[in-house]
């Protein structure tokens, strides 16, 4: 096992989640408008982010005794945003508040020599939105791990 294929974020509005995320530049066939809209997946490059109700998602680990749902505070995971310039993080950091993010750290040079902050989605979830010079991407806009 050495690959991850989707990553799901348990959203409490998958109305309003679906578009924040279109609205930041995910691009998907579902529409906020869908009446039978029960799960969302984003055709982007790379691992793939789907979109289900966070109570649907706790019964699905468990029917008959569904995880307890975390009420704010950090849960110790990051999405992250591998940029691939400045200009990029801070076109993404100065964006997604108009849409009901919020940044929790502004973009600045890192310790390690790179350049990001970080947001937070409608539902808390955090984002990093980085840049390295040194970096290089695959085919897919994949980060390339170095051996």
């Amino acid at each position: 096992m050495n690959r991850i294929n989707l990553i799901t974020l348990g959203v409490n509005d998958l109305r309003a989640s679906l578009q924040f995320y279109k609205n930041i530049g995910f691009k998907t066939t579902s529409n906020v408008n869908d009446e039978d809209l029960a799960i969302v997946f984003f055709d982007n490059d790379g691992t793939k982010l789907e979109l289900f109700p966070i109570e649907n998602l706790a019964k699905d680990i468990n029917p008959n005794d569904p995880p307890k749902i975390a009420t704010g505070g950090f849960t110790g995971i990051t999405m992250a945003y591998n940029a691939q310039s400045q200009d990029e993080v801070d076109y993404i950091l100065g964006n997604v508040e108009n849409y009901g993010a919020t940044v929790v750290k502004p973009a600045q040079k890192l310790d390690w020599g790179g350049y990001g902050g970080y947001f937070t989605d409608i539902d808390g979830y955090y984002w990093e939105v980085a840049y390295g010079e040194m970096w290089e991407f695959d085919n897919q806009n994949m980060l390339i791990i170095p051996k």
